[in-house]
């Protein structure tokens, strides 16, 4: 009795106006709890309140300082579990020879500290609150070494034959060069010397790729989307939009994400911009009063790529799903939902990519042939190699994942120029699953020959470096090919997604 007392008074002092009587103050105890989140954490986001005036009224009704931030340098230990830096609530520091703790109690939490203050009051001299945000700013601030050498080195190590991260062996750049070289000379040969054998492989090596899109614009049955989740049975669920001299974008970032049909205290967004884009930075601060979403500064140093920028946030994800945006991207309202619905429906499934459609394809000629494209290639080819159990290269972006076996799979290779489709081989040779699914995100296609070759440039070099090491990765095919006889593809997947999640990555 006297803890639901207590549980009333702390939020009504947090809500104040918001909160007019002791019954209100349970009912939105109550739908915290059915939502599954934190009451402070239901608050900040609710109300529109942000996470700095919340545990600052926490701490006034406990009876401890409050603190915006934490230290701005922050000496720490090598942490052991990166991936668990999105959980932590806590900072421990020597500030002026003085050891103080600074942290972000749940509600829970809040309630036993007033209860030990009063107690204890020699508490308030060594324990300070601060907001919730406030506390990942310090430690990713802390752990930046860290953080940057996991970023560039954990594919590394997970996968050392397939990083782009080091050289290839002479013989493998001596064949590979050969090989196109050699597909060259018979392409141009065949119309001069040994017509009826070299037309024919010519033709076939043409006409493969032809075929393959032909098959695949088959008309196959619509399948029954699966029961949409409820808003109390969905997990949270974290959204990286990295970010780099964009700053012009961000207005329209936080009007499309601020439309996610997705209970917000649910989500945790995170625009990762690197720390030389002072405009972009300086525009995302702008928008840290709204409670979903946070900044992660990314230091400055090589390589300076969108995959470095995203590992180094992925051990401050918190949601159990992930997906990454671009600057230029509007999803549809109900895409977080959907994919969330479709991966708690298969417990399989590892990935889901979204359709891409260019906003812009009225422009001119070249983004008509863009979206062209990219209706061929995310309407028709990618759900047809997910059908047939191929690997999918995904899109640079809307590619949703279980945020465990992402670890797992060690991430995003931070220095491989075309780290979607990289990822989504790396998906395809543990044998877990990616599909397409019926949601859209409109983007902006290339408006200018210039854009679109360096977009093509980059593509095609990043898929010859992938062709490249692709033959180098040893992989114990007898044991694949024993398990998939022994206990079928799908139990199969859900084993490899069971031993991503379970495994212990390796530490420093």
């Amino acid at each position: 009795m006297f803890e639901a007392i207590e549980a009333t008074a702390l939020l009504r002092a947090v809500l104040r106006d918001n909160c007019g009587s002791d019954a209100i103050a349970r009912k939105y105890l109550i739908e915290a709890a059915r939502q599954g989140v934190d009451p402070l954490d239901y608050c900040a986001h609710r109300f529109g309140m942000g996470n700095a005036l919340v545990w600052q009224r926490a701490a006034e009704w406990a009876g401890f300082p409050f603190a915006a931030i934490t230290p701005s340098r922050i000496p720490a230990p090598p942490i052991r579990r990166l991936e668990h830096l999105g959980e932590a609530r806590s900072i421990r520091q020597t500030v002026l020879g003085e050891e103080l703790m600074f942290c972000a109690p749940g509600f829970e939490r809040v309630l036993n500290l007033a209860i030990a203050r009063r107690g204890r009051p020699e508490l308030t001299r060594h324990l300070r609150f601060v907001p919730s945000d406030a506390i990942e700013t310090g430690l990713a601030a802390a752990a930046s070494e860290q953080l940057i050498d996991e970023a560039r080195q954990r594919v590394t190590r997970l996968w050392p034959r397939a990083s782009a991260s080091q050289d290839l062996p002479l013989g493998a750049r001596v064949t590979f060069v050969a090989a196109l070289f050699g597909l060259i000379v018979l392409v141009l040969a065949a119309g001069l010397v040994a017509r009826p054998v070299l037309v024919p492989v010519v033709a076939l090596l043409l006409m493969t790729h032809g075929l393959l899109r032909l098959f695949a614009a088959v008309p196959q049955p619509v399948r029954e989307p699966p029961r949409l989740l409820a808003d109390t049975e969905l997990p949270f669920y974290t959204v990286l939009i990295p970010l780099r001299d964009e700053a012009a974008m961000v207005p329209m970032l936080h009007r499309a994400m601020s439309a996610l049909d997705y209970p917000p205290e649910k989500l945790d967004i995170k625009f990762v911009v690197e720390s030389r884009s002072a405009p972009t930075v300086a525009a995302v601060k702008r928008l840290l009063g709204d409670a979903r979403f946070r900044l992660v500064v990314v230091p400055d140093c090589k390589p300076h790529t969108k995959p470095k920028a995203i590992d180094y946030a992925l051990p401050l994800a918190r949601g159990e799903y992930l997906v990454v945006y671009d600057a230029e991207d509007v999803p549809e309202p109900g895409q977080l939902r959907l994919a969330a619905s479709i991966f708690a429906a298969d417990p399989s499934l590892a990935c889901l990519q979204a359709e891409l459609i260019p906003e812009n394809a009225s422009e001119n000629a070249l983004t008509a042939l863009f979206a062209g494209e990219y209706a061929g290639l995310f309407g028709r080819l990618l759900p047809a190699l997910a059908r047939w159990g191929l690997p999918v290269p995904l899109g640079g972006t809307s590619n949703h994942f279980r945020t465990d076996v992402l670890r797992g799979l060690g991430g995003w290779d931070a220095f491989n120029v075309t780290e979607d489709a990289d990822l989504g081989v790396r998906l395809a040779r543990r044998w877990l699953r990616a599909e397409m699914f019926a949601s859209r995100t409109y983007e902006e296609a290339p408006l200018g020959m210039r854009a679109w070759m360096a977009q093509r440039t980059r593509w095609m070099k990043g898929w010859m470096r992938l062709l490249s090491t692709g033959a180098n990765l040893r992989i114990s095919r007898s044991f694949y090919e024993f398990t998939w006889r022994s206990v079928g593809p799908s139990q199969l997947r859900r084993n490899r997604i069971l031993d991503l999640r379970s495994a212990r990555p390796p530490t420093r």
